[in-house]
């Protein structure tokens, strides 16, 4: 996919490295005043001994002679760190990260700007206004409104929220693990997210959330598996806005269709317990999912994204 140099989304909170805490009231563990100094003299009245700030103002020398301004660090809400060559810093996760790492996310926060201009264009052209959500870079666990979630989840969106959540992880094992690699193949991922967003948006998640509390574990499979290939479909939409702009590359389509295949309820099931139970699926298997996301992709039309009626 050509992507380089083109417009990056606003809509990114870089939340990497900022795991949950162990109780306390902030699920990322960094409280409201950041980098902390240890305050073991504290007396009953809330001062502090002399002994307590002196040992402070020696602390804060030696940090200074070592070219680092605790004042400025701790201005900044405890975000700041000494950058090692070959890592930069992101803009609110404490930790290091290598220049694949940023290179991903820039793609990301690209990929995400393309999905925000197609679906502007298509609410726009309907008389609707599109609500851009959020996309939440996290590493290992993250707190969202739908409840807590490790990378284990897989990228995910919470209509809670209305943000789209991603360990960029999962990528390595989708190609490593799901043989499904390719820039493209992580492109269709966000879009299919981003699909929920527009099932959020125009009622069909708040409906589903609604009736499957009255339905049976079979029929609630049933339904989600429609919820899931319209959002594929969705996804294909988007591939297809994406190319009318000339930004595939030859072999683009097919990583998106393989990754599709990859990620099928059948497939799946077959790689990791060697038999299938299609009372169990609740995405659609390879076959469906490869074809509604070609369906988005040949027509560009939200109305030939209806997976509500008839078989899919």
């Amino acid at each position: 996919m050509e992507w380089k140099g083109r417009r990056q989304s606003s809509n990114i909170e870089d939340q990497r490295g900022a795991g949950p805490s162990a109780g306390g009231s902030n699920p990322f563990g960094r409280g409201n005043g950041g980098f902390r100094i240890p305050m073991g003299g504290r007396r009953a009245g809330g001062g502090m001994s002399i002994g307590t700030i002196i040992f402070l103002v020696v602390i804060y020398f030696v940090f200074k002679m070592m070219g680092i301004d605790l004042l400025q660090v701790m201005g900044e809400g405890g975000g700041g760190q000494v950058s090692m060559p070959g890592f930069e810093q992101t803009e609110s996760a404490s930790r290091r990260t290598s220049p694949q790492e940023e290179e991903t996310k820039a793609f990301m926060s690209t990929v995400l700007a393309e999905t925000e201009d197609t679906w502007n264009g298509i609410f726009q052209s309907a008389g609707e206004k599109y609500e851009e959500p959020k996309m939440v870079l996290f590493s290992g666990s993250v707190q969202s409104a739908c409840g807590f979630a490790s990378a284990a989840s897989g990228p995910f969106y919470c209509p809670g929220d209305r943000k789209v959540y991603l360990d960029m992880s999962f990528f390595d094992e989708l190609a490593n693990k799901f043989d499904a690699a390719g820039d493209f193949a992580q492109a269709y991922v966000v879009a299919h997210e981003v699909g929920h967003h527009v099932q959020n948006l125009t009622g069909v998640l708040p409906r589903f959330n609604q009736q499957r509390q009255r339905m049976s574990e079979v029929e609630a499979n049933q339904m989600s598996i429609r919820v899931e290939l319209q959002a594929d479909c969705y996804a294909g939409i988007w591939g297809k806005y994406t190319q009318q702009k000339g930004l595939l590359e030859s072999g683009d389509l097919d990583e998106a269709l393989n990754a599709a295949t990859q990620i099928g309820d059948d497939t799946l099931q077959k790689r990791m317990q060697g038999y299938v139970v299609p009372e169990s699926f609740n995405h659609g298997t390879s076959d469906q999912r490869r074809r509604w996301f070609k369906r988005g992709f040949d027509t560009g039309r939200v109305d030939a994204c209806d997976t509500f009626k008839g078989d899919v």
